[in-house]
């Protein structure tokens, strides 16, 4: 049985797309707008550099994840419960991230070679702010 016509489903429309949820709506247009999106650096401990366009709202882990750099492996997803997205923020940053809350202070006592601007890629949210934010990842997440 055919389905009734709808402003929606009529012969000949295209049926009307909606976003998902309001956030991609947003995400969805800093996409369309060049330069809207902040921009990232992330510098392996070799030195290599990689430089990306974040959507705002997205982690340094997911950005890092989604576009395949290297030295961020992130085996727990982003749920801070391992600690192998650690990055060394740069100083020049240090001030502009949110401070460590609790939890990822003490999943930071497990990286191999913690310092007073390492963190956790995935409890770094990007924001407008951060637009140039410089992380460097270290010689090893295991």
């Amino acid at each position: 049985m055919a389905r009734p016509a709808t402003p929606h489903n009529r012969p000949g429309k295209n049926p009307v797309a909606f976003p998902a949820h309001p956030a991609m709506h947003l995400a969805n247009q800093l996409q369309q707008v060049p330069g809207a999106m902040p921009k990232i650096t992330y510098i392996s401990n070799a030195g290599e550099e990689h430089t990306i366009d974040v959507s705002v709202g997205m982690t340094v882990m997911r950005a890092a994840i989604a576009n395949n750099i290297p030295g961020i492996d992130a085996d727990c997803g982003g749920s801070c419960a391992c600690a192998t997205c650690h990055v060394y923020v740069d100083p020049a940053w240090a001030d502009k991230v949110k401070p460590a809350d609790a939890t990822e202070a003490d999943m930071l006592d497990f990286v191999l070679d913690r310092q007073p601007n390492s963190r956790l890629s995935c409890q770094l949210e990007v924001t407008a702010a951060l637009d140039g934010l410089v992380v460097r990842t270290p010689a090893s997440q295991h």
